[in-house]
């Protein structure tokens, strides 16, 4: 047993979109009691740490309905069905900034909200950057400003609230680390 493991007695489905699914778990919980677990499936996700030859940090400006305002975020989106996080790395790199790299690697996995989702985000940083002449096109829905800005720049972004997100905030972290 898995210290602290809560045993899955039942789950309900509650929604099943596009991008996730909504469950409720009946579980048992380590003293014996029974409680319910509101749960969000999510397929996962990758960042991608981008950083030009001149020391500047690839970001995107993104209007975030659930957040009701534009953030700055490093260049990230959700795996598609099968798809190896590598793939979905560059393609998203590619679409949002115009971007390739001449290599990606793979840093670490993290759980976004651990209380009530179970999404991953597979974090890379991409090297040796080159523009694209014939990029990628965004998704349909997707209206995005490319932003190239410097590690002070970045860390200021995060006090103004500018950046706002764990996965950037993150990321700017590492990069001050290194």
């Amino acid at each position: 047993m898995k210290k602290f493991e809560e045993k899955t007695i039942k789950t309900t489905a509650i929604y099943d979109g596009k991008i996730v699914k909504l469950q409720i778990d009946d579980v048992t919980l380590p003293n014996g009691q029974v409680a319910k677990r509101e749960i969000i499936k999510h397929p996962g996700a990758v960042a991608v740490i981008a950083v030009t030859a001149e020391g500047k940090l690839v970001l995107v400006e993104q209007y975030r309905k659930a957040l009701e305002r534009s953030i700055v975020e490093i260049p990230a989106g959700k795996l598609e069905p099968g798809e190896e996080p590598i793939v979905t790395a560059r393609r998203e790199l590619e679409e949002e900034t115009g971007y390739g790299a001449q290599s990606f690697t793979f840093l670490q996995t993290f759980a976004t909200s651990p209380g009530f989702a179970n999404e991953v985000i597979h974090l890379f940083i991409a090297k040796d950057l080159y523009k694209i002449d014939n990029k990628a096109d965004l998704d349909e829905d997707e209206f995005v400003e490319l932003l190239e800005v410097s590690l002070e720049e970045a860390q200021q972004m995060i006090v103004d609230e500018r950046i706002y997100d764990a996965k950037t905030a993150f990321a700017v972290l590492w990069l001050a680390t290194q």
